[in-house]
């Protein structure tokens, strides 16, 4: 064992570990003499026997020892704990870029984005599915302006065509005069019910999506600087302004087509007769919906 400096200082642990190997090293010796005096010799005799020198095999150190199993041992790693904090969120993919297609081409898209914006896909059959954007574009430009450009109407005409009931009539100056009959508005429900069937909101973010095949077919017709929403606006006003009579609408019929008895009425633009036609609580029920997507309109532009 390797003597200790006295100057250095040793704990109580080191001193008792130091004790404990100089008991072990004397009873090693006393067991040793022990054996040596009491085993007899080779003739027979006991007594004192001076015994040849033994070679002493020195105990390892105690503090080797220890500092050799410290040595073995693997030190434990601890992994760190899981926690939220350093869980790193897996990436999330990213979506494909939206990407319109061509004016010419829009019809089966157009076509496949009202099924998912109205809940009676059945009337849908009332929308013209041909050249979509374009007979949008120009029939709202028209009925802004006053006018009806029935070849580019973007729905069906419906299946019942105007008529009088011939027995409710009158005459004056002795010309047959021709009662309005409500019952004729009843054309226009399920084209009321198709625009029901919108959200006002949706729509309205669909129609900014729809914006740059718009304005395409708006510079195509002679609008390279405009922005149709203004001309649509302008539209949304014209049936928001239109005021019904208050009195009953008479009918004359001078010709083939029926006119109206009130000077006033027939000299009202086609689109503001259209509206008229189409009668009082269907007109009641567009004007509130337009007045809904014209705020949203605003909203989604902004």
């Amino acid at each position: 064992m390797e003597n200790q400096d006295p100057q250095e200082p040793v704990t109580s642990n080191r001193q008792s570990i130091i004790l404990v190997g100089v008991l072990l090293v004397i009873v090693v010796l006393g067991a040793m003499t022990f054996l040596f005096k009491s085993d007899p010799d080779s003739s027979g005799t006991t007594g004192n026997v001076t015994p040849e020198p033994q070679e002493v095999v020195a105990e390892p150190v105690v503090e080797e020892v220890v500092e050799e199993i410290i040595d073995t041992v693997e030190p434990v790693v601890v992994e760190p704990s899981v926690t939220e904090d350093n869980i790193e969120p897996e990436p999330v993919p990213e979506e494909p870029a939206f990407v319109l297609p061509l004016l010419s081409e829009s019809d089966a898209w157009l076509k496949e984005k009202l099924a998912e914006l109205t809940w009676r896909k059945e009337l849908l059959k009332l929308v013209i599915d041909e050249d979509m954007v374009r007979r949008l574009v120009v029939f709202t430009d028209n009925f802004a302006q006053g006018n009806l450009a029935y070849e580019y109407s973007p729905l069906v005409s419906p299946n019942t065509k105007f008529a009088v009931d011939e027995t409710m009539t009158s005459e004056v100056d002795g010309k047959p005069v021709y009662a309005w009959d409500e019952a004729q508005a009843k054309r226009f429900s399920l084209y009321v019910d198709l625009l029901r069937s919108f959200e006002p909101e949706k729509l309205a973010q669909w129609y900014v999506e729809l914006k740059p095949l718009i304005d395409e077919a708006y510079e195509e017709i002679g609008y390279p600087d405009e922005n149709f929403t203004d001309t649509l606006q302008d539209a949304i006003v014209r049936v928001l302004d239109m005021e019904l009579p208050k009195q009953d609408v008479a009918l004359v019929r001078p010709s083939v087509m029926f006119k109206y008895a009130d000077e006033e009425l027939e000299s009202l633009p086609a689109s503001d007769k259209l509206l008229l036609r189409i009668g009082k609580d269907n007109l009641l029920i567009i004007k509130s919906f337009l007045l809904e997507f014209s705020d949203a309109l605003a909203r989604a532009e902004s």
